[in-house]
């Protein structure tokens, strides 16, 4: 990221200039949180592909997709940052000050070990992902962006998980030492997911400074939701334009009744069975001590996949 400095500005050229191991985990986050992303939406029409091109276009537009990749993205670089500094990677940060811990509670156990900081991977993550967003504060697209970043770090931020270590005689219990940790990401992945598919749509106030929700009787989002302004493509076909690259070629379920099914995702365009050939690992062997030694066995399997155009019945 850093070595395209001459096109950032503010913030994020100031933390490439004194904290350039810092943004080294920056960009870390940013590949979880695609990672994620791709995981999530592996059954949908858009699958987060990372093809530069089609994702870029996703980005340009104030859809559901573009909510959660902002989101997703805003909390890989949470936690990428909060754990490289609880691995003590970092010379920035490390765990989180013994002073800023829940109060020591002496009946049950008491905090110890290395506690997340994540308030200092929320704090990076808001210097470095919010700042392109703050120029125009009356700018709609700007206010969803920074809203669905700060959904994604609220997403880390207020999951966090306590973890305990008991201390004693014969494995008695007698003393517990326990400390905070983030939450898995699959789990904050999940989570988004859920988020996503409630996810409010919202148009500017009149004094183009904050948003509503669009329809009757409509609560207003909260922080943790996830917000967009226009409504999605369809994903069906290939389109440049709107970054779809279709659903020709996608494996589908034909029993499935959800997303992953081959009628929603194939856009009741139809389905052919074709074989592929799959290599994988196989007759492994554990070799003392420690390798575990396998052959590569090419494995034939019939599939269905999304056809070009409607089907023949």
């Amino acid at each position: 990221i850093c070595r395209k400095a001459k096109r950032l500005a503010g913030k994020q050229a100031e933390l490439c200039q004194t904290q350039p191991e810092i943004v080294r985990e920056v960009a870390k986050g940013a590949r979880l949180g695609v990672r994620e992303c791709q995981y999530q939406f592996r059954y949908r029409r858009w699958n987060c592909t990372s093809h530069n091109k089609y994702f870029g276009k996703i980005l340009q537009q104030d859809i559901r997709e573009t909510a959660f990749v902002y989101a997703i993205t805003a909390a890989g670089v949470t936690h990428a940052v909060t754990q490289a500094c609880s691995m003590g990677d970092r010379p920035q940060c490390g765990c989180e000050a013994t002073r800023n811990r829940p109060p020591r509670s002496p009946f049950i156990f008491e905090w110890g070990g290395c506690v997340d900081d994540v308030e200092f991977g929320y704090e990076k993550s808001k210097q470095f992902m919010d700042a392109k967003r703050r120029r125009g504060k009356s700018d709609i697209r700007a206010l969803i962006d920074l809203h669905n970043n700060e959904a994604g770090r609220l997403a880390v931020k207020l999951y966090m998980r306590t973890e305990c270590k008991c201390h004693g005689l014969s494995g008695s219990c007698t003393l517990r030492t326990c400390w905070r940790k983030m939450p898995h990401f699959r789990e904050v992945g999940d989570r988004l997911l859920e988020r996503f598919n409630g996810a409010f749509k919202v148009m500017g106030s009149n004094d183009g400074k904050t948003l509503i929700p669009v329809g009757q009787n409509i609560k207003p989002p909260d922080k943790q939701d996830l917000i967009y302004s226009d409504d999605s493509p369809d994903f069906c076909l290939a389109n440049r334009k709107t970054g779809s690259l279709g659903t020709r070629g996608r494996t589908c379920n034909s029993t499935a009744m959800d997303i992953s099914g081959c009628d929603l995702l194939c856009c009741e365009r139809g389905y052919q069975e074709e074989t592929v050939v799959f290599e994988e690992n196989c007759l492994c062997h554990f070799h003392w001590c420690c390798v575990v030694q396998c052959k590569k066995c090419f494995v034939r399997k019939e599939v269905l996949m999304c056809a070009d155009w409607p089907v023949p019945t």
